[in-house]
């Protein structure tokens, strides 16, 4: 039996929450509710507590009737955590690292997933200090539920209303159904930017964050793959249960990758090599009172082209972000390099691109067709791409 916490903050949508549990309930699963205190003021813990069957947990100080620390039991035992409805503010704590009542030391306390389903006002939830936490929390990783647009308890209409309490259990149900695909495979993915010395503190490299490829690893880890990641200096925490070797230079991730290589079952090259490195690195620092200065420059090892030319029994999966002839440019990289897909990024389009956590993305397959997909989170867009990369192994 499945253990779902769920967690209701302080919004007039507080009394959707009952609903939601009954339907966890009936649906089999183990519920054990956490209020805040704020929550309290719109649906009484005698309610959910009799829905769910078991006591509701409000206060962060209850004294222990066993030796229990409550959140981190409750953060140990669950298999899903679900906050619906979900406040700005509780949503703001959460990517502040604010943990200053029960659920929102239990959301930092724990491993499982956590979904947010937010509920508040157009003006709150449109607000960009509001997106940016959003946007932040998702690229670290945790799962957001649309709002439904329509009218809303302020008597305003717009984005902000709690989904249907059916919806948000089915979104649920669909997370827990894990699939482990990838058990047994060896998913080998490259990430972030690689940096070319110039000098001791100079280096030539591109916007990267790392983002997409981190996503990959950490969803291949989740459907049962062991997964190495081979990543150029980035500022993200690595991926729980990966393997995280860490480069900076194109050659140090072209050595990385071909020793890895032969026991690859599946190889996405979703870093952002340097095509270029100076051709002679200075032993000293580099003063700025030369009036000019000019870098004679080479090629840096072309990892994708070495992999298309001795894969095996391999997927290879590659990215090209262009600004022109996007596809064009990468059906003819696909191609030149031995690719079973491609996922082109036209980063001149709003959403797409380096350091967000959206992208827009068209998938290119050997064979010559397409699938064009709308802007998604890159953890969405990992999703895709795995499972299109499990249809080439049936």
């Amino acid at each position: 039996m499945k253990n779902i916490v769920l967690g209701v903050t302080g919004s007039i949508a507080a009394y959707k929450a009952a609903e939601i549990a009954s339907l966890l309930v009936k649906k089999g699963y183990q519920v054990q509710v956490i209020m805040t205190p704020a929550a309290a003021e719109f649906i009484t813990s005698l309610t959910m507590q009799s829905i769910s069957q078991h006591p509701v947990h409000v206060d962060m100080f209850n004294t222990l009737s066993q030796w229990e620390i409550e959140h981190i039991s409750l953060a140990q035992g669950a298999d899903l955590i679900l906050v619906a409805p979900a406040s700005a503010n509780l949503i703001g704590k959460v990517a502040s690292g604010i943990a200053d009542n029960l659920l929102a030391t239990t959301i930092m306390a724990t491993g499982a997933p956590v979904v947010f389903a937010p509920a508040m006002n157009t003006g709150m939830y449109e607000n960009p200090v509001f997106q940016h936490w959003m946007n932040f929390l998702k690229g670290m990783g945790y799962i957001f539920i649309e709002p439904d647009e329509g009218r809303l308890a302020c008597g305003t209409s717009g984005k902000g209303r709690l989904p249907a309490p059916e919806k948000i259990v089915a979104a649920v149900e669909q997370i827990l159904d894990v699939r482990k695909d990838l058990d047994g495979k060896h998913v080998l993915v490259t990430a972030g930017p690689t940096r070319e010395p110039i000098d001791p503190v100079r280096f030539l490299s591109n916007h990267s964050s790392g983002k997409m490829g981190y996503a990959l690893a950490r969803e291949a880890e989740k459907r049962g793959a062991q997964v190495t990641l081979v990543s150029g200096p980035t500022k993200l925490a690595p991926p729980e249960g990966v393997k995280v070797i860490a480069v900076k230079t194109a050659e140090e991730m072209f050595n990385a990758v071909k020793n890895l290589f032969p026991v690859a079952d599946i190889v996405i090259k979703a870093a952002a090599v340097a095509d270029f490195r100076p051709r002679q690195q200075a032993q000293e620092k580099i003063k700025k009172k030369r009036a000019v200065l000019s870098l004679e420059l080479e090629r840096t090892p072309d990892i994708l082209s070495y992999l298309g030319e001795h894969k095996d029994k391999q997927i290879l999966v590659g990215f090209a972000a262009e600004t022109r002839d996007v596809l064009t440019n990468a059906q003819d990289k696909l191609n030149r390099k031995n690719l079973d897909l491609i996922i082109a990024n036209d980063l001149t389009q709003e959403g797409a691109g380096f350091e967000v956590d959206t992208n827009v993305a068209t998938i290119l397959f050997k064979g010559g067709s397409a699938l064009t997909l709308p802007m998604m989170t890159k953890t969405e867009l990992a999703c895709v791409i795995l499972d299109e990369i499990i249809k080439l192994f049936q």
